[in-house]
């Protein structure tokens, strides 16, 4: 038997997170607890406006689309609802009233869910409209490969080496990360991540299929990897125990299909109307309340684009039977 296969000894990371943020008891799905906002701030709970965007984003696919009686609009890794139901609040009556909500998570349904919200396990098939996953790849789990070998990992988070990658790693990293093909420093085999991606966007009979995450691309790939861990707020050592979260950062370019457009958070909310200018100072003297409402908002809009934050997360926007999004005159120069 090896050191891999050991009970209770030290498996590979791939397992290791699924196990941790998955299994019985896991991170993401045990029950009651403010759950994952409860460890981590995204942009969702950073700023109304971010589902504000998405609702015009979810608009501006309405329209490719032709205005379907039916428009599905999918979140992936939905947490507790909370994008679903900032973006059901901020859309238009005559449009929410053709909208189909779908949460997809493993975890099980919160109680006082908005009842148009549909709570599933998978995305369901055959869905038109925008497909949406804020924060939902990086928690994919993966396996790392350092100095050529597969990490292993025990419940302590204490790592270990491991034998050579599978054939089928072995491509990924030499395709996408070709250092660590060649035995160099540390990688995150994206592989798993380019196979979830690509079974959701397979659910999608028309329309967008987007992935918001912390990214890389193949030029600029971190040579230490990023794998770290999240626990009451605080980042910390990565360590699959159940008891915080375990993520990474995802190779966007890797996942991307035909047509597939990358932005950066920044590009993306920009195009969709979120500004973080500050309002008029003689709006102060006329309207008072209006200016600290304006004030407000450009602050929640300097954070979700500040550059070196949540402005650097990427963009994959990947287009399913509609031209891509946004189109090549509206994207930033």
């Amino acid at each position: 038997m090896s050191t891999e296969d050991a009970v209770g000894g030290p498996v590979r990371w791939r397992a290791a997170m699924e196990a941790a943020l998955y299994g019985p008891g896991g991170f993401y799905v045990r029950p009651g607890g403010p759950g994952p906002a409860g460890h981590f701030r995204t942009s969702v709970h950073a700023s109304p406006l971010y589902a504000g965007a998405v609702a015009r984003l979810l608009g501006t696919v309405d329209a490719a689309l032709g205005h379907p009686a039916r428009l599905d609009l999918v979140d992936v890794g939905a947490g507790r609802g909370e994008l679903l139901t900032g973006v059901l609040a901020a859309l238009e009556p005559s449009l929410a009233a053709r909208v189909r909500p779908y949460a997809v998570e493993r975890a099980a349904e919160p109680a006082g869910l908005d009842p148009r919200i549909r709570w599933v396990a998978e995305p369901p098939a055959g869905t038109v409209g925008l497909l949406f996953a804020n924060e939902w790849l990086d928690n994919v789990p993966l396996d790392v490969v350092e100095d050529g070998r597969y990490v292993l990992v025990a419940p302590d988070g204490t790592e270990s080496s491991g034998g050579p990658p599978e054939p089928a790693d072995l491509a990924w990293l030499e395709r996408w990360w070709p250092g660590a093909a060649a035995g160099e420093g540390r990688a995150e085999v994206g592989r798993s991540r380019d196979e979830a991606w690509a079974a959701a966007v397979a659910t999608l009979e028309r329309g967008l299929a987007v992935a918001v995450d912390y990214a890389h691309t193949r030029a600029a790939r971190p040579p230490y990897g990023t794998l770290t861990g999240f626990r009451a707020g605080r980042e910390v050592a990565p360590v699959p125990d159940g008891a915080g979260d375990v993520t990474a950062h995802v190779a966007l370019d890797a996942c991307a299909g035909p047509g597939a457009v990358l932005l950066t958070q920044r590009e993306a909310l920009t195009v969709l109307g979120v500004s973080g200018g500050r309002p008029a100072l003689a709006l102060a003297s006329t309207d008072p309340a209006a200016y600290v409402r304006a004030l407000s908002a450009a602050g929640g809009a300097a954070e979700l684009t500040a550059r070196g934050g949540l402005g650097d997360f990427g963009w994959l926007v990947q287009p399913v039977g509609v031209p891509p999004w946004p189109p090549a005159r509206a994207r930033p120069q």
